[in-house]
């Protein structure tokens, strides 16, 4: 652990080194210098002068409900499409049709029919987050062996244990995967659209408010604590991963 903690932090030091080099030939106004950039943002998270936690409570809340909702659709409707052929046959054009529009397509969908509060905000992120663990999850499904399966079946198993002892357990790594890729996506969705969906708080919403007020220390500080948020949720959501899914590691 020791040997490769040095190259664990040698991809952060180069580009915080090209970072440095690069500002010093850019004007300030388009890009702000390491130091600068990471002086604002240890002033954003001092409790004493931000209120920054508040946007970030806003903005994990409405990606936490968002994902959630977004992962249970998800996956089970991804196991009854990888479960039954019929049911595959029958959705499989609207789920392609629908899974190949950009959700920034479908904004002012969203808009007109949850207007500009905060449900519009979860939809956007849980249409965005189904999908990709729905797809995940009816893959995940299609890829077990079918030699499991048949065995299961001459055993006379029932359906019930076929699916809670076989194919679910079987479909939980790929399950894991659509899951850990929509939370990464979520968060983006999340903030983007408090950029452009009407809202008084969130991580979006200050950044855009620092783009219009030409506060270029404060953009880059904010997009590292998002990058920091989604950072850790993907290293909380892997120990989790490992926990649950501990026979395919």
């Amino acid at each position: 652990m020791t040997k490769k903690l040095p190259f664990y932090f040698l991809a952060p030091i180069i580009i915080i080194l090209i970072w440095q080099v690069a500002s010093s030939f850019v004007n300030p106004l388009f890009l702000s210098s390491p130091i600068e950039t990471f002086l604002k943002v240890s002033q954003l998270l001092s409790l004493e002068k931000s209120s920054i936690f508040k946007d970030l409570f806003a903005t994990f809340s409405r990606l936490l409900v968002g994902y959630a909702l977004g992962a249970v659709i998800g996956i089970i409707v991804g196991l009854c499409l990888g479960y039954s052929k019929r049911i595959y046959d029958a959705f499989e054009f609207i789920i392609d049709f629908f899974r190949s529009i950009p959700v920034t397509a479908l904004f002012p969908i969203f808009l007109l029919l949850f207007g500009i509060g905060n449900t519009a905000k979860i939809a956007v992120v849980v249409w965005a987050c189904s999908f990709i663990v729905l797809i995940n999850t009816m893959y995940g499904v299609h890829s077990i062996s079918r030699t499991k399966i048949k065995v299961g079946q001459v055993f006379n198993i029932t359906k019930k244990d076929l699916f809670t002892k076989i194919i679910f357990p079987e479909s939980l790594p790929s399950i894991f995967a659509g899951m850990r890729t929509a939370l990464s996506l979520g968060l983006i969705v999340a903030v983007f659209t408090e950029m452009f969906i009407g809202t008084r708080v969130g991580l979006g919403h200050r950044i855009i408010n620092a783009q219009l007020l030409f506060l270029t220390s404060e953009i880059y500080a904010l997009i590292i604590i998002t990058g920091i948020l989604g950072y850790l949720l993907n290293k909380v959501f892997l120990s989790i991963e490992n926990r649950v899914v501990h026979w395919n590691k």
